[in-house]
């Protein structure tokens, strides 16, 4: 394979910010990629909540300005070393010392600005990248920017031949703003505003930018990049991905296997593996005792770590909690969302003491521990594009509960009751008797324990490491350079 030069582009990074799985991938992906002898290098805003410890570590390389239309904004670049991989940060603290990641009144302009400075910090950090790889709404400007304003205009051909991957990550989430910005902001002309480019609704898309102006697009499961030209997936943008078709590719993600390792694992209770499967069961005596649960070892213990969305199903457990808990299982839940939700699951915590733990939070060694210590996990998904939990569900031994959509379909192999063949319990149509049957079938395997013992084992021996997943775009970046040049 060629030496390739990557530009990884992303608005979060693990483990410096993180709201969601885009921070994971971009904090893993690169590591696989320098594996198989790429040159690397992920750029990302400065945001005040980026921690201490990593501030510290960083070097100032210098600035430049960055040109908004009407005035120059400054934008300082730090640069730092970790896991082998080196990260850039752009810094501009009137846009990024915020409260928050996103969600400003602003957000336009922040994200236009950050797309303007992945672009502009090149020549200054002396990089030339063959491949720009962006990620979601936050990075969509990026590749009609550099065609309007830099590609044939700036540092003496500097631009020329960057080519771009656009990947879409969640196609719900698009940036969509005032087109005053076109002239106030971009500096766009009005020529790129049209159903085919930036227009949508008469208003701006920064997604849709992404879409219609990268070079190649992926999305993050192949079913997924099917669905989503269907009018129920394509969130009013199915016509130009269905047009775009030919350049999409879908590429399932990984996890890291060496931060997510049950015999390593530091965070879980008790280390295990799949020849040593004996502290699996600590580990579920353990969550038990520390979540409120009765500590029941033939008790089957379903895991939930969500944002408390309807995307990911809520609705069909809301729906199902009585006649679940008829079934003499147990729930933990953690994460945050609607409040709809958090008020239900803080409703069943009381309902049904000992039986239904409600963490409405976000805890990261809690999450793990769910991870370790649970039976089966339950994602009753409306859609998902890849999924990241039912991944570290099954490395940890696990078994997911998932309908076939996007990712989950790609990823889960449904179990097969008469040749014991498969990874997890799958249910097909968005409906609450289907879920609460899919349960149903886990637990009556989950009786047996042999079966179960070998299902377990089945779950822990996939590999879903970043290995094969950052060879398929390691084979999509030199297409893109074999078919366009370099």
């Amino acid at each position: 394979m060629k030496d390739i030069r990557i530009w990884f582009a992303s608005s979060e990074v693990a483990p410096f910010a993180k709201t969601g799985g885009l921070a994971d991938v971009a904090g893993s992906l690169p590591k696989a990629l320098k594996k198989l002898g790429a040159d690397v290098r992920v750029v990302m805003p400065k945001y005040r909540q980026i921690p201490k410890k990593y501030v510290e570590r960083m070097t100032f390389l210098g600035y430049t300005m960055v040109d908004l239309t009407w005035r120059k904004q400054y934008c300082g670049v730090f640069t730092l070393e970790h896991e082998g991989v080196t990260f850039y940060f752009v810094d501009n603290e009137f846009y990024f010392f915020r409260d928050w990641y996103y969600g400003m009144f602003d957000d336009g302009e922040r994200f236009a600005f950050f797309s303007k400075a992945i672009l502009d910090v090149l020549p200054l950090i002396d990089f030339k990248p063959d491949i720009i790889h962006l990620n979601d709404w936050q990075t969509g400007l990026v590749s009609v920017l550099l065609d309007a304003h830099y590609r044939d205009y700036r540092e003496n051909g500097f631009y020329k031949k960057i080519h771009t991957v656009f990947t879409i990550h969640n196609l719900k989430y698009q940036g969509v703003f005032p087109k005053q910005m076109m002239d106030e902001i971009l500096g766009l002309d009005w020529s790129f505003f049209n159903q085919d480019g930036l227009e949508f609704h008469d208003n701006i898309n920064y997604l849709k930018a992404g879409l219609a102006y990268s070079t190649v697009l992926s999305t993050v499961s192949k079913t997924y990049a099917e669905e989503i030209k269907h009018d129920f997936f394509g969130e009013n943008l199915q016509g130009l991905i269905r047009k775009r078709s030919s350049d999409m590719y879908g590429i399932v993600n990984g996890i890291d296997y060496g931060l997510n390792n049950p015999e390593k694992d530091e965070r879980i209770y008790k280390t295990f593996s799949v020849d040593r499967p004996e502290g699996k069961y600590e580990n579920k005596r353990r969550l038990q005792e520390d979540c409120g649960l009765e500590v029941k070892a033939d008790m089957p213990l379903i895991g939930i770590i969500s944002r408390l969305i309807q995307q990911k199903g809520f609705d069909l457990i809301e729906h199902m909690m009585a006649e679940l808990m008829d079934l003499g299982l147990q729930i933990i839940v953690l994460g945050t969302g609607d409040q709809r939700y958090e008020d239900h699951f803080k409703w069943a915590q009381s309902r049904y003491l000992g039986r239904v733990s409600a963490n409405i939070c976000y805890d990261s060694v809690l999450a793990q521990r769910i991870y370790a210590g649970s039976d089966m996990f339950l994602m009753p998904s409306l859609y998902e594009p890849c999924g990241l939990s039912q991944l570290f569900s099954m490395r940890y031994g696990t078994v997911p509960i998932v309908r076939e959509t996007g990712g989950l379909k790609d990823t889960v192999i449904p179990y097969n009751m008469y040749t014991g063949e498969g990874t997890g319990f799958t249910f097909a149509n968005y409906n609450a008797h289907e879920m609460k049957d899919a349960v149903v079938r886990a637990i009556q395997v989950y009786q047996d324990r042999d079966k179960w013992r070998k299902l377990v084992k089945s779950c822990m021996s996939q590999d879903f490491s970043w290995d094969h997943s950052a060879l398929q775009y390691m084979q999509l970046y030199n297409m893109i350079l074999d078919r366009y040049g370099s």
